[in-house]
């Protein structure tokens, strides 16, 4: 698959190199604004640099990455499309839910792929708890709780990540937009939301500092959610999901896992702890990219498979973006009417 990456910035050369070391996927055109960005990410490669979108989008290409600010999301993946190229965009989908909805539209009107970045559920915490849950391990599943957080505006580089209109909100479009999709991930779909949002901390307009809800499937499995740009202790995220015979529980950072099981309810409990230094000690040496880079391989192997029709792997589809973001809409919205919000079913988007 030749694919062309939109955006050579931090997150786009990982992808850049994620691609080059995929077997089955050859970088075919990096575009981005900066021409020395541009060239420098194609160097020693046959690839193409290109300031300009529409000499871009002529190049020969199967798909493309986004990897730019969420406000240029829409126009960049409706101009994928319209060339008939499949799209991964990287989270937020879009800093709008009006966005959000066009990019879906337009990648169903061109019968392509649309693929959203949520490589959260590639990270090995994640996966564990993935797999116990599908093994039945702790039983029916009852309730879900979903929290990730940070120390907040510090933890940017950038002005447009943390303000709007390009970052599209705070805590809940930032690290939060991660944790409402692993919290869709676990409920199968979120059609009611009810929760406050608050800006009381860095008082940044439009842009919550802190959001805590709870999300409800169509069968009526809950889950509760806190997103959080006030979490002093340094990057935190979780998710617990807990059955009628045990429960299991991620967290980063560190990586790692507890399963509490037990055969019978009234059984005694059994306890196992799973943690990876492997990772912790590469995490040292090379950073957290180091792990973010493993996700995105298995992100893209999964997004070769859903171009190829495979719709049975982890891979976030569009649908799975346009709900992340508008849950966190959702949540303003019941912040200011104290009533819960109800979004419609709108399942796996590739079937």
């Amino acid at each position: 698959m030749k694919i062309g990456i939109i955006g050579a910035g931090k997150i786009g050369a990982l992808r850049i190199a994620t691609i080059h070391k995929d077997p089955n996927t050859e970088l075919a055109a990096v575009f981005d604004m900066n021409a020395q960005t541009a060239q420098a990410a194609v160097a020693g490669s046959q690839a193409v640099a290109c300031t300009d979108l529409n000499s871009f989008l002529d190049q020969d290409m199967d798909a493309v990455i986004v990897s730019t600010p969420p406000h240029l999301h829409e126009d960049l993946c409706v101009a994928a499309f319209a060339k008939g190229m499949h799209v991964l965009c990287e989270k937020p989908l879009s800093n709008t839910v009006e966005g959000a909805r066009n990019i879906v539209a337009a990648a169903k009107a061109a019968k392509r792929v649309l693929a959203t970045g949520f490589n959260l559920r590639y990270y090995p915490f994640v996966s564990y708890v993935r797999e116990m849950v599908n093994s039945g391990v702790i039983g029916k599943v009852d309730h879900v709780r979903i929290y990730g957080g940070h120390v907040g505006l510090s933890s940017f580089g950038h002005e447009w990540e943390y303000k709007q209109p390009h970052s599209g909100g705070g805590a809940m479009m930032d690290i939060g937009i991660h944790m409402t999709d692993v919290a869709r991930h676990f409920l199968g779909e979120i059609t009611s939301v009810y929760g406050v949002a608050s800006e009381n901390v860095w008082n940044v307009p439009g842009s919550e500092d802190n959001a805590m809800a709870i999300f409800r499937s169509p069968t009526g499995l809950t889950a509760t959610y806190h997103a959080s740009w006030t979490e002093w202790k340094g990057y935190r995220s979780h998710v617990e999901v807990y059955g009628e015979l045990g429960m299991v529980r991620g967290s980063y950072a560190p990586m790692q896992n507890l399963l509490i099981t037990k055969e019978t309810p009234e059984g005694a409990l059994k306890k196992t702890r799973k943690f990876y230094p492997e990772i912790m000690v590469r995490e040292k040496l090379k950073s957290w990219k180091s792990t973010c880079q493993l996700s995105f391989q298995d992100e893209l192997r999964d997004f070769v498979k859903l171009v190829g029709g495979d719709t049975t792997t982890p891979i976030a589809d569009g649908h799975a973006g346009q709900r992340a973001v508008e849950i966190a809409a959702a949540v303003h919205e019941s912040t200011q009417s104290g009533a819960p919000v109800i979004l419609d079913d709108i399942g796996q988007m590739h079937r």
